[in-house]
């Protein structure tokens, strides 16, 4: 009756009746005020960053499961959010609280009754089975409410999440560090919330769908669908394989870009966009110069210069051509290297390394397959994604900082 007649005198005074239990949001803690979107950086398990960092009590599993006490592995972590945008240390064990970004935000979904949609190339067979190629390599989830305002969150972690509800336990489990198939947190690994209107929403579904990424809408742990008729109807199209198109077809087969209501802009790539990832990035922001921290392993794209030649890009016509990408080996937090290749690093993070704009790029895609024939079709070349971009020069700076260090040799 309170909140009633709380709702009814804001209505009356001109404000709107509105509070955060309506509305799914990126959250930087349980109760807290929402923000626009936040950004997480977890460290891997070398020594310097292994475990949880200083903090009290035992490890818990607050989303399911058990905890994996055997391995070695890292859940320390930074973050930065709309509120404040540069990176600062983070405290506990990150996804498995209510007290970091990552746990808090989920918190609201798998304890609520929100709609939604999970989606992973490697669940591990809980609840389908995992994807390849030319599946889309992209992990997330997306919550929203009857009027289909929510937020997405990017995530990189294989198996994780794997459920939406605390009414659907998952066997495996749901915590990060309490997960029985592998969801990696010996490596580096990144999360990237993100606010959404409706139209927003619409949008990303449909960068969902062009990336051709791995959901099933009739399992209910991983889909609840809800909402608007349009947005149910885009929900229900997704877990199947779009159609292959060749490079004589029109551009937008190939990729879309949008200017979501947050000045984010969101790319999907397709799986028939078959040239090296975060050159497609960055020939569609105009030719910007990036430098990308990825899983890079075999088959290993090199970095690049303005002189070096991208063949695998040029049957698609973009209208403008790449920039140099380096590829970061290490980088740097707090005066502690990082390694940042695998198996050390599973982030897709970038920033732009010169230009007008102070971009970080958060992305699904990691720099494998080739430049230049043949193989163009090989490794991420061959899958779809997405990626987010922010400009934002304090996010910039502090993440140009954490990725600043060796770079892989040009061919």
């Amino acid at each position: 009756m309170i909140k009633l007649l709380l709702g009814l005198a804001l209505t009356v005074a001109g404000g709107s009746a509105w509070c955060v239990e309506d509305v799914p949001r990126p959250l930087l803690e349980k109760g807290g005020q929402p923000v626009d979107w936040w950004f997480t950086f977890k460290f891997n398990a070398q020594k310097s960053f292994a475990g949880c960092g200083p903090v009290e009590g035992p490890r818990a599993c607050i989303f399911g499961g058990k905890v994996r006490a055997k391995d070695r592995f890292g859940q320390q972590f930074a973050f930065a959010s709309s509120s404040a945008s540069k990176l600062s240390q983070g405290k506990g064990c990150v996804g498995a609280t209510t007290t970091d970004p990552v746990g808090a935000t989920f918190d609201q979904v798998y304890n609520g009754n929100f709609f939604y949609l999970i989606w992973n190339d490697q669940f591990y067979g809980d609840p389908i089975k995992s994807a390849n190629s030319p599946w889309g390599h992209s992990k997330g989830l997306l919550a929203w409410n009857d009027a289909g305002e929510g937020f997405v969150m990017q995530v990189s972690t294989p198996s994780w999440p794997g459920s939406g509800s605390n009414r659907i336990v998952r066997k495996a489990g749901n915590t990060l560090g309490c997960i029985s198939s592998n969801n990696n947190l010996l490596a580096s690994q990144h999360f990237f919330a993100l606010k959404l209107t409706k139209d927003d929403l619409v949008e990303v579904l449909k960068g969902l769908k062009a990336a051709g990424v791995a959901t099933d809408p009739t399992k209910k742990q991983i889909v609840r669908n809800g909402g608007p008729d349009d947005v149910q109807e885009l929900v229900g199209e997704l877990g199947e394989l779009p159609k292959k198109k060749k490079p004589s077809t029109a551009t937008g087969d190939f990729f879309t870009r949008r200017d979501l209501s947050t000045k984010v802009i969101l790319i999907a790539k397709t799986a028939s966009l078959t040239a090296p990832p975060w050159e497609v990035v960055s020939a569609i922001l105009s030719g910007t110069a990036e430098r990308s921290a990825t899983w890079w392993t075999k088959p290993k794209i090199p970095s690049t210069n303005k002189n070096s030649k991208v063949k695998c890009l040029e049957p698609f016509e973009l209208d403008k051509k790449p920039g140099p990408v380096a590829i970061a080996l290490t980088g740097a937090w707090k005066d502690q290297p990082i390694k940042l290749n695998a198996p050390s690093n599973h982030a897709k993070i970038g920033v732009s390394s010169a230009g007008g704009h102070s971009y970080v790029i958060f992305g699904d895609l990691n720099q494998q397959g080739a430049l230049n024939p043949p193989g163009c079709d090989s490794s991420q070349n061959g899958r779809g994604g997405l990626f987010f971009v922010i400009d934002n020069k304090p996010l910039h700076d502090s993440v140009a900082d954490l990725i600043d260090g060796d770079t892989a040799p040009m061919k």
